[in-house]
């Protein structure tokens, strides 16, 4: 089936349909991963997006339960340039196109997805229509044109879990059965679209995990005498998040805090810092970040929108303590007194790198010291 991309600037790409055949909106960007498009696909984090992948070939290995990174895809839609009739793994349970079509998610897929990564390095993300019902172009165009900006959106609360619930799953091993550390901490995680291998790897540190939902007061949480509060990644723009922030205010100082991606733009603004929102994003599993306290440079996975204004913290309270290699955006903070760190990037990185599965330490370190006042 014929498939159209039509983007609010006018531009237009045409190509074949896969998976769902409908119509599918979104805020428009580009992931540079060359594998672990299952984990993209199931990232709560890209609600709101049609994901663009930049390796020309997607679907050839299939999908499997143990690759989900939440319990259905959130990405609105998916642009590739061949997306393979041909599934071989091992591991593979599932067609891709039969994965997406049954979760309802259109693919656009023969197009010259080069110039559309270009089209949104030079321009900026933009709004999208990604459409295999509609052919009059310029229907598109306007219906992509009256999308509601991500800019303001809160998406925290719209992809969050309705109730509390406890983790009691290990990280995963190919091949050998999962196994569960004997835990030393209780950590509450809240959920703004929290990813399973972040569960995983907090329960790998020995971590018994309740997962709550975004709007949770600190009270509440407190009220459960956690070892350790996690901030987990999620969509949209933080500054709407109001009540995480708050969350967050009422946490610190009280408990060891551990925020990632979305979690590190609230912590940024519960510190009385700001936010803004980037050119094109960072999404894909090969930036380079410098660890400002070692001196090493680790190859790390991103996806978001939005970063802290460096300039907008009060150097006195807060260290700068990772930093983006490719653009200088800030990647990690840490409060030079409370017990609060942070970093922009994904380092559960499922499927990888690996190069910051640290920080899960770091974290264990804390709340050790923590408990040993």
């Amino acid at each position: 089936m014929e498939a159209i991309l039509a983007l609010e600037d006018g531009r237009v790409f045409r190509g074949k349909g896969y998976g769902a055949a409908s119509e599918c909106i979104g805020e428009v960007v580009f992931n540079t991963s060359i594998t672990g498009y299952q984990e993209i696909f199931t990232d709560p984090s890209y609600a709101g997006q049609i994901v663009v992948l930049a390796n020309p070939q997607i679907g050839n290995y299939g999908t499997n339960p143990e690759d989900e990174e939440a319990v259905k895809p959130y990405i609105e839609g998916l642009i590739v340039r061949e997306f393979s009739k041909v599934t071989s793994n091992w591991r593979s349970s599932d067609d891709a196109n039969d994965y997406l079509e049954r979760h309802n998610v259109p693919v656009l897929a023969e197009i010259d997805t080069r110039a559309l990564v270009r089209h949104l390095r030079d321009n900026g993300v933009m709004r999208g229509v990604i459409s295999t019902t509609e052919k009059d172009v310029a229907k598109l165009v306007a219906k992509a044109k009256s999308i509601p900006k991500m800019d303001g959106t809160d998406l925290a609360k719209v992809v969050t879990t309705p109730k509390l619930y406890n983790w009691a799953k290990g990280p995963i091993e190919i091949g050998k059965p999962t196994e569960i550390a004997q835990p030393r901490h209780k950590v509450v995680a809240y959920d703004f679209g929290i990813k399973h291998n972040i569960l995983r790897m907090l329960t790998g540190s020995c971590c018994d995990v309740t997962v709550v939902p975004a709007q949770t007061s600190a009270e509440d949480v407190l009220a459960m005498k956690p070892d350790g509060v996690f901030l987990s990644n999620g969509p949209g723009d933080p500054e709407p998040v109001t009540y995480a922030q708050k969350s967050i205010q009422g946490l610190m100082g009280r408990v060891p805090v551990f925020g990632i991606c979305l979690g590190h733009q609230l912590v940024g603004l519960a510190l009385g810092g700001k936010t803004y929102k980037l050119k094109f994003g960072h999404h894909g599993g090969n930036h380079p970040v410098k660890n400002n306290t070692t001196g090493k440079v680790e190859i790390t996975a991103h996806n978001h929108n939005f970063a802290v204004d460096p300039d907008s913290l009060k150097q006195s309270e807060v260290e700068l303590t990772h930093v983006d290699l490719n653009d200088n955006t800030l990647e990690g903070l840490r409060h030079r007194s409370l017990p609060l760190f942070s970093v922009q990037y994904h380092p559960e990185a499922s499927p990888g790198p690996h190069d910051s599965h640290y920080l899960f330490g770091d974290f264990v370190k804390m709340m050790d010291e923590w408990k040993g006042k």
